[in-house]
């Protein structure tokens, strides 16, 4: 995808020159291998600085809540999801953005790279659909099909789904994909198994709430975990604590969820938690036929009521 930068700076600079906007929303390279940042500009001759490539995992719908300027924002398959949910949930004016869809190869898992070596990774390299690594001891090559994230692996949504103009030509969607191989499996166990296997998934939590904060999703100006009057859930490193954390969070992403992997990219300590919006995602598609952000005409099926909505579970 290295391929896009060019086009990527000269629409920002355009958009810019024109005044068509009155800032850029994109990305620039990161200071330490595979950790581009977001980046926004105003002015046109900073579009030199912004880049497009196998590392520019972030979601950039979670810069825009409540924004009040003229935005071009860059949008990959999920972020622009994510964008149509902004828009839904009145955070952001659809006239406020200018969307410019980035179809999207998938990005590479920077903690499963880093796991793969002892010594410090000093340089990675992009090169068609190899992905060059150097370090401390080490010099090689992996197929970037092969050190994907797991929810890039697995998505069916690649291209933006809104926007306004492209960056590059539309990819091929992928097909045939099993996204819920892993949900079926859990729910496969017996409740004893589950309890272990949950109980094993988040022993290493510390409570940083990085995957909330990184969740675009994530943007009440007073997240339950915080309240006092009433206090929802306890502060403590108890495991039920813990656990009421995270089940809750994803309760409050049912319907929303794009499966961006925002979440498991931000923790520090390499959980999995996209297992609980997985299972929701699956449950969304199965009882309502709902993928979220997928349209501006129609709202998440927990937001509001149907006649004919799935009645199951009232016993």
């Amino acid at each position: 995808m290295l391929e896009y930068t060019e086009s990527i700076r000269e629409i920002a600079k355009r958009l810019l020159e024109n005044c068509d906007v009155e800032m850029v929303i994109g990305f620039r390279k990161g200071t330490v291998p595979m950790m581009n940042e977001p980046h926004v500009i105003r002015n046109a001759k900073d579009a030199k600085d912004l880049v497009w490539d196998s590392n520019c995992g972030i979601n950039l719908s979670n810069y825009l809540t409540d924004r009040k300027e003229k935005i071009g924002i860059f949008a990959k398959g999920c972020d622009s999801r994510n964008i149509v949910t902004h828009i839904l949930e009145n955070k952001i004016k659809r006239e406020q953005l200018v969307i410019i869809g980035v179809p999207c190869r998938g990005m590479i898992d920077k903690g499963n790279i880093t796991r793969m070596f002892n010594g410090e990774i000093l340089e990675v390299q992009e090169v068609n659909d190899q992905i060059k690594i150097r370090g401390n001891g080490f010099d090689t090559q992996l197929a970037k099909a092969d050190i994907l994230q797991e929810n890039c692996a697995l998505c069916s949504h690649r291209n933006p789904v809104i926007y306004d103009e492209l960056a590059a030509e539309l990819v091929e969607e992928q097909a045939g994909i099993d996204r819920y191989e892993d949900v079926r499996n859990l729910e496969a166990l017996s409740v004893e198994e589950k309890w272990a296997y949950f109980d094993d998934l988040l022993k290493e939590c510390i409570r940083c709430y990085a995957c909330k904060n990184a969740c675009p999703l994530c943007y009440c100006p007073t997240c339950f975990v915080d309240e006092s009057k009433p206090q929802w859930v306890g502060k403590s490193q108890d495991a039920i604590d813990i656990r009421t954390f995270h089940f809750l969070r994803a309760f409050h992403c049912a319907g929303r969820c794009t499966d961006c992997g925002a979440c498991q990219r931000a923790c520090p300590v390499g959980i999995n938690m996209r297992v609980f919006t997985k299972k929701l995602e699956k449950d969304c598609l199965e009882l309502f036929d709902w993928e979220a952000g997928m349209s501006l005409e129609s709202r998440p099926p927990l937001d509001f009521y149907r006649p004919d909505d799935p009645d199951q579970f009232i016993k």
